[in-house]
């Protein structure tokens, strides 16, 4: 079970990967979600008017914020210093807004999860911001879209 669960150690506990003896890599994950709402709910998010204010704006700054904190949400991932962490919104349709977030580090370990985390909390931001005005609200097909680690020149040495 060792062999196929990295956060499993020798006596079977979880624990947090040793990447250590990892090369130093340039490392970039993109995530991706969908916030749905009825039309109306959406005209509103996108026209910035609200009972709560501006949500794309706030969506975005909780969703960066929450990449960078991503070491202190979900127990065994590292804490990371991102230099990069971004939220982009996109309406695909008349009730469906697609989330994209991205983050990016030189680091051993990889960013994924800070990506994820970015669109899981911009989406619940959304949810908390537009719920008096809509009761069918959903989050759906959060997924991870684009993963990428390319060599370093300290890592090539």
């Amino acid at each position: 079970m060792r062999d196929q669960l990295s956060h499993i150690d020798d006596k079977g506990q979880a624990s947090m990967v040793d990447v250590s003896p990892k090369p130093v890599m340039h490392r970039r994950a993109m995530a991706i979600g969908f916030f749905v709402a009825k039309k109306e709910t959406l005209d509103a998010v996108m026209d910035g008017n609200l009972p709560k204010g501006e949500a794309l704006a706030v969506a975005r700054i909780a969703g960066i914020q929450a990449a960078k904190n991503c070491g202190s949400l979900i127990p065994l991932c590292h804490p990371l210093p991102l230099e990069f962490a971004g939220v982009d919104f996109d309406r695909v349709s008349d009730d469906r807004l697609k989330i994209t977030g991205t983050a990016a580090i030189t680091a051993k370990t990889g960013i994924e999860m800070e990506a994820l985390t970015a669109v899981s909390v911009a989406a619940l931001t959304l949810w908390d911001m537009t719920k008096a005005i809509d009761k069918d609200l959903h989050i759906e097909g959060i997924e991870l879209v684009e993963k990428t680690k390319t060599e370093t020149p300290s890592s090539r040495s």
